[in-house]
């Protein structure tokens, strides 16, 4: 039988073409993450990897999704007040925006997840921000999912 992997967890293991260093802000400052960025190897659509600590538990103590997009600025002062809204270059509705990202569950604090977005590219994602936000998108409410609070951010940067 032919080999059809089409995506392998050897990709994982590379070094990320771009990546964001995710940090809390002034509600929960002890936030710590990663979002590491693949270009795939037909050079459509990247691989999307995050991992996130010290997230703040749900008052039940219980698994709980958070909402997690792309922002237009790649500005983390001022408690993420900078931000924009979500990348959203075609004028699309929510959930429909290049920049709105699945949802990660939060267990106990520690998050990790990875997506394939075939809109995505090195060159769009560069210099925005990656929003880590304090509830679930409800992927209905416009413009943006009411998923509540910004909570952790960081920049894109280019792996050197």
């Amino acid at each position: 039988m032919q080999n059809t992997t089409v995506f392998s967890l050897s990709k994982l293991t590379a070094a990320p073409d771009a990546y964001a260093v995710m940090k809390g802000g002034s509600l929960f400052p002890n936030i710590m993450g990663i979002a590491n960025f693949y270009q795939t190897q037909w050079g459509i659509g990247l691989l999307v990897e995050v991992e996130f600590t010290n997230l703040p538990n749900s008052p039940s103590h219980s698994p709980r999704f958070l909402g997690m997009h792309l922002h237009e600025n790649g500005d983390c002062s001022d408690d993420f007040a900078d931000t924009g809204m979500h990348y959203n270059p075609t004028d699309a509705v929510h959930p429909y925006h290049i920049g709105d990202f699945p949802s990660i569950l939060n267990s106990n604090g520690y998050a990790y997840g990875a997506f394939y977005d075939s809109f995505l590219s090195i060159p769009k994602i560069l210099g925005r921000s990656v929003i880590l936000h304090s509830n679930r998108d409800d992927f209905t409410t416009q413009p943006s999912g009411d998923s509540g609070t910004k909570i952790a951010c960081g920049v894109v940067t280019k792996n050197a």
